[in-house]
């Protein structure tokens, strides 16, 4: 059973997403908050694997509450889906650094959200190859910042390899053909990197290789 908490402003939106979500099995929503200080306190207490959180909202931002589960070592299992109206905007660059593990729009299509939920509480990031790609084109487009993504000087050459590969949204399986290795040890070497980088997921590394200038701007097209 996938445990979710709804953190969003708006009392029908929130109302959509229950009824959608309670109406599929293997999900409970195990609580609801209308802004981002409730939400945190009911994340605290009900500990979800998973929590939809609206990126504006009154009393703290989606942002600021993501930051502090993101934080918190009691709630390290707790995965961030933030929820936007507006596409890939300053916002969602902003959440994933703060330890989003990826965002939906608010207009998805169900089947989509459900699956999007699925794919985050078994401890992958939401970033489609797509998304991937147009978070290396916003980060690209900005100086790499070393001083903010400390840690590279820790990794091996093969963990600099994939972390770079990671990034540029190839999957374990891709990663292993581009390598010449097997899945098992790419996903190894993914998660040997993450482990030393303090990276909750895909998304955090994604974050970490652009702004560490691991992958630089001429990389992003090849």
């Amino acid at each position: 059973m996938i445990r979710v908490v709804l953190i969003d402003d708006q009392a029908l939106m929130r109302a959509g997403f229950r009824a959608l979500l309670e109406a599929e099995d293997g999900i409970e929503v195990v609580g609801e908050a209308a802004d981002g200080e409730r939400g945190i306190a009911l994340v605290r207490e009900c500990v979800p694997d998973v929590a939809l959180i609206d990126v504006q909202m009154p009393v703290m931002t989606g942002i600021e509450a993501t930051r502090r589960i993101a934080a918190d070592p009691r709630l390290s299992g707790v995965r961030v889906v933030i929820l936007t109206n507006y596409g890939l905007d300053e916002y969602v660059f902003d959440a994933l650094r703060a330890g989003a593990s990826g965002f939906l729009l608010k207009d998805t299509e169900p089947a989509d959200l459900l699956h999007g939920i699925e794919i985050v509480a078994r401890g992958d990031s939401l970033l489609s190859p797509s998304v991937t790609s147009r978070l290396i084109g916003e980060f690209v487009a900005r100086p790499p910042d070393r001083a903010t993504a400390p840690g590279l000087e820790n990794l091996t050459r093969r963990e600099r390899e994939v972390t770079a590969l990671a990034a540029r949204g190839l999957t374990n399986e891709e990663i292993a053909t581009h390598m010449v290795i097997s899945p098992f040890t790419a996903k190894t070497h993914v998660s040997r990197a993450m482990t030393k980088l303090g990276a909750r997921d895909r998304a955090q590394l994604v974050v970490f290789a652009y702004e560490s200038g691991l992958v630089a701007a001429r990389n992003a097209t090849s």
